[in-house]
């Protein structure tokens, strides 16, 4: 446990202040490594995984730090997703000949991934209570988005830029009542490059589906 605390330390500590509140190492980088894996996202790049599994464990110290547990575990269960969404879209890759398919989600897809957002949202919320979570109801629901959207993501469904834009709908003003400024600044980042996916993602999925009639 003190080489853990040795080792994350040095991420909590401020670089600079924004705004009045101080700006860590892990935000920072939070901030760079986030905006960067977004942007490979929506261009379809097989490289957004790396550096959002690094992403990731920037903002597991982060959230920690602010108390934010669930938005902490989920970090956890996103990088374990990114590695599982690598080796998916490699083998699509290698099995095609080129990036797996970008494709729409049916409606009994969309209808279980909004079911599991409500159960979710509901079974994490009285979790969240009791380990005293700062903001229980609203980390529950940004998890239960972020973990459908994720595996969306994986699957390369257009519609998992609904659950992003949603997520981060939320998560902008959540982020400024934890005076984390910064990253409240890469999440309307992250929001206007989700709405550039969804823009990306549907004229990639018209194509396939002009090319295959």
């Amino acid at each position: 446990m003190d080489l853990l605390s040795d080792w994350v330390a040095p991420l909590n500590q401020a670089v600079f202040d924004l705004w009045g509140a101080p700006v860590t190492w892990a935000e920072l980088l939070g901030f760079i490594t986030g905006g960067l894996c977004v942007w490979l996202t929506t261009r379809g790049s097989i490289a957004n995984f790396p550096v959002g599994i690094v992403n990731c464990a920037m903002f597991l110290v982060l959230f920690a730090s602010a108390r934010l547990w669930a938005d902490a575990g989920l970090q956890i269960v996103f990088i374990a997703l990114g590695i599982i969404g690598w080796w998916q879209w490699f083998q699509g890759r290698n099995e095609v000949q080129e990036e797996s398919p970008i494709r729409e989600a049916d409606r009994r897809t969309l209808l279980i991934c909004v079911l599991a957002v409500v159960v979710g949202t509901a079974v994490l919320t009285v979790i969240l209570r009791e380990t005293h979570d700062s903001s229980p109801f609203l980390d529950a629901l940004t998890t239960s988005l972020s973990l459908v959207a994720q595996w969306l993501l994986n699957t390369r469904r257009v519609a998992t830029w609904f659950f992003w834009i949603a997520a981060d709908c939320i998560y902008i003003p959540l982020y400024v009542s934890k005076d984390l400024y910064l990253t409240a600044i890469v999440y309307a980042l992250f929001l206007a490059l989700c709405l550039d996916g969804l823009r990306r993602w549907r004229a990639a999925a018209a194509v396939k589906e002009t090319i295959h009639a």
